[in-house]
């Protein structure tokens, strides 16, 4: 599974990623596109989860008929989010394209 991390995700996340390949925005050069371009160029680039700390997301773009599932952390905070890891993990890989799914902490 091919997953893009946004820029608030904390990257030390991506080690409860053992078998999947994780990459940061920053890392693809992408952290100056908005959101709709970034998901548009995730979904080019066949990324299968997008995984973002924007909880406005789903109020700012359209999320219906799109090709990338969309987990949303409803924190930046990584000790928040490290303490809840295996609820990330089963909602990444529960993701099913064109799903949007959050996750509260």
């Amino acid at each position: 599974m091919k997953i893009l991390f946004d820029q608030g995700t904390p990257s030390p996340l991506r080690n409860f990623f053992q078998n999947h390949s994780v990459v940061t925005v920053f890392e693809k050069g992408w952290n100056q596109l908005k959101n709709g371009d970034l998901i548009r160029m995730a979904e080019d680039e066949g990324f299968d989860v997008f995984v973002t700390t924007d909880s406005n997301l789903k109020h700012q773009q359209n999320l219906r008929n799109r090709g990338i599932a969309i987990v949303a952390l409803l924190s930046t905070s990584w000790p928040k989010i490290q303490k809840k890891t295996p609820l990330v993990v089963a909602a990444v890989e529960a993701a099913t394209k064109g799903s949007y799914f959050e996750v509260t902490f």
